[in-house]
């Protein structure tokens, strides 16, 4: 009996240990958890690194290009001797080697233009980057809230469940002793078990909550998971923001990443338009270059031998620099069609541009106007979970005194764990409203630093 009770009191520690182990996650924690795991964010931070490869190599574009050829040649029957420009008919091996260097000194500004448009679409990406993880932020502070929902339903449901088995027991015990009909008994049995029930749905929709949490982080490593706790405040204030939308949405085109890449993108736009241009205009090329060769049958003419390699490179050394001009004149107008083409890219980066912010003002309009309903709903919803709670005290204490029927009683309390289901959606969407429009007034909802 001593052994078993020393193994029961092994495993109970070994489970609590286990218990107190297990992560408690926060919002914040949620929120950095998902965005360093989710793929479709790594896959557009891929884009902005190679956007931020472009903008590197535009800018080494402008050093010089430098090339360097070699050959090694085996000649049989007639061909040309390079040492005297004569046809021979004999074998000979040759070696070439060529050094040549350019670099554009005008070329209408299309590099300098070109730097400076894959410096904007750099900047694009990594404002789209930032916008997808705020984006993220949102979806897993919405499943967040959604377990503290789940959460705040399962306790109003065992609540419920408490409330019943009392009164189930107190109608056992009053049709025990004959002051109650064995309808009763019936009626508050299945009062009890229906809201058995509704704790079963409920445990079910919380597991289902945590789920749906589980995956916006692409959390595989756990079965579950355990977050903190909002509790529900009984009576609670909530803080009464600027509710004005065009003030909000002055602040908006400032902070909201979404709206600044679409800007950025209509000043690369601009640029590549005029990189574009710069081929209409003559270019101005520089280049220099050395060359040299050796030849296995280039004879010494006094003593007959081979010249040495190093002898012949220095010899037939030759060195060339030169710039070159190119006019476009025609090229089936294919240079201004590409200028056309490159300004319709613009028109439609700035109306992509006014899409944005003409849906972003919407967005900012439906929140205002969501919260001020939900503020009036808050109010009158606390107001309602308040009396309809004096309610069904009172109707718990009539039905004692053998006043009300227990169907009656029965209603007041599912008109209770009504008003409490409703006001607890009411401010947790107020909450995650108030979140949102924080956003837009610039305000730090989340823990992302922007960093580029």
């Amino acid at each position: 009996m001593k052994y078993l009770t020393t193994v029961v009191f092994f495993f109970c520690c070994l489970l609590s240990g286990t218990i107190q182990g297990q992560q408690t996650w926060t919002l914040d924690e949620c929120v950095s958890y998902a965005i360093q795991n989710n793929l479709q964010v790594k896959d557009f931070e891929y884009s902005e690194k190679a956007n931020r490869e472009d903008y590197k190599q535009s800018i080494r574009n402008l050093l010089p290009s430098v090339s360097a050829f070699s050959n090694y040649r085996i000649n049989f029957g007639r061909s040309v001797d390079p040492n005297t420009n004569s046809f021979v008919n004999t074998e000979f091996v040759s070696n070439n080697y060529s050094l040549d260097a350019q670099i554009d000194l005008f070329q209408g500004f299309q590099k300098v233009n070109t730097i400076k448009a894959t410096k904007f679409l750099y900047q694009a990406s990594y404002e789209e980057t930032l916008h997808q993880k705020y984006l993220l932020a949102f979806r897993v502070m919405s499943a967040f809230y959604d377990i503290q929902f789940m959460k705040g339903l399962l306790a109003i449901s065992k609540e419920q469940v408490q409330v019943s088995q009392e009164n189930y027991n107190l109608v056992k015990r009053q049709v025990e002793l004959g002051q109650k009909a064995k309808a009763d008994l019936y009626e508050a049995e299945s009062a009890w078990l229906a809201d058995q029930l509704l704790v079963t749905q409920s445990e079910n929709n919380l597991e289902a909550a945590k789920l749906a949490l589980m995956q916006e982080m692409n959390l595989n490593e756990d079965r579950t998971i355990t977050v903190v706790d909002l509790g529900i405040e009984k009576k609670s204030s909530v803080e009464i923001v600027e509710k004005n939308e065009d003030s909000i949405f002055n602040t908006a085109q400032t902070v909201v990443p979404i709206i600044k890449a679409q800007e950025l993108r209509i000043e690369a736009a601009k640029k590549q338009l005029a990189a574009t241009r710069g081929a209409l205009y003559p270019s101005f090329v520089f280049s220099a270059g050395y060359s040299s060769r050796y030849v296995d049958n280039n004879l010494d003419s006094d003593t007959g031998e081979l010249i040495p390699f190093n002898t012949q490179i220095k010899d037939n050394a030759a060195q060339f620099v030169g710039v070159s001009l190119r006019i476009p004149i025609s090229n089936g107008w294919s240079n201004r069609s590409r200028v056309k083409q490159q300004k319709v890219a613009m028109m439609r980066a700035e109306n992509n541009f006014n899409i944005q912010k003409q849906e972003t003002y919407q967005i900012i309009q439906q929140l205002v106007q969501d919260g001020n309903a939900l503020q009036r709903e808050y109010e009158q919803s606390n107001l309602r979970r308040d009396a309809q709670q004096v309610a069904f005290d009172i109707a718990q204490k009539r039905y004692e005194k053998g006043l009300i029927s227990i169907i009656e009683l029965n209603q007041s309390k599912n008109l209770l764990a009504n008003a409490q289901n409703e006001f607890l959606q009411v401010r947790l969407r107020l909450k995650i409203n108030k979140s949102t429009l924080d956003f837009y007034r610039g305000l730090p909802v989340f823990n992302i630093k922007r960093v580029q």
